[in-house]
């Protein structure tokens, strides 16, 4: 599982927007979005930077993990 802090997300538009980036991406992941705190989770077979990439594509990118 990867986890995407996705500062610009702040409706269920943009979550619909960013699920359909990532199914795109890779049809058979499984979602989880936790609204409030703007955090999406993605259990999928593909890369963290393919979902990422297919996140700033919709236009939702990912804010950069700290260290």
């Amino acid at each position: 599982m990867v986890e995407f802090h996705v500062p610009d997300m702040s409706c269920g538009h943009c979550v619909g927007r960013i699920e359909q980036a990532l199914l795109q991406a890779d049809p058979a992941c499984k979602i989880d979005v936790d609204l409030p705190q703007r955090v999406v989770r993605v259990t999928s077979a593909t890369d963290r930077a393919a979902l990422a990439q297919a996140l700033e594509q919709a236009g939702y990118p990912p804010a950069i993990q700290q260290a």
